[in-house]
């Protein structure tokens, strides 16, 4: 099931702010994302999503009051996943994530995961540290 929320035009959104990451804890795995107006256009046409809020700046920020373009949903839980996917060294068996804050190409954020026997915890974290998306997933028994 996916349950999509689109919200009305509202006041201007802050530019992110960016901080140092924290330290990992012993056995998270991360990767730091970089997004880039490229990446955005890409993932938009594989997914024939034509929202202008990811490739056309001047609409995302001077219409839609975005500070940047917008990182699809969708592209941040692929990059968890695929964090998982590259790391865990055994199949998933079930994944489940959802979007708490935009993420925007104006600097790099960070997906990273934590688990212990198959349960596994990921998330998003905006360049300011906040959890951006969030998510879980379930490993197929060794």
């Amino acid at each position: 099931e996916q349950d999509i929320v689109y919200r009305e035009p509202g006041p201007a959104v802050a530019r992110p702010q960016v901080i140092a990451w924290t330290p990992l804890e012993e056995g998270a795995w991360s990767r730091i994302v970089t997004p880039d107006p490229k990446l955005l256009f890409r993932f938009s046409a594989l997914t024939f999503n034509a929202h202008r809020i990811h490739y056309d700046r001047p609409y995302a920020t001077e219409e839609e009051g975005y500070p940047g373009l917008v990182v699809h949903g969708p592209l941040t839980a692929v990059l968890l996943m695929e964090l998982l996917r590259t790391h865990a060294g055994r199949p998933v068996r079930s994944f489940s994530f959802r979007g708490l804050a935009p993420l925007f190409d104006l600097a790099p954020f960070r997906v990273l995961c934590t688990g212990k026997d198959g349960q596994m915890s990921l998330v998003a974290q905006a360049p300011d540290g906040v959890a951006a998306m969030s998510a879980s997933a379930e490993l197929v028994p060794a």
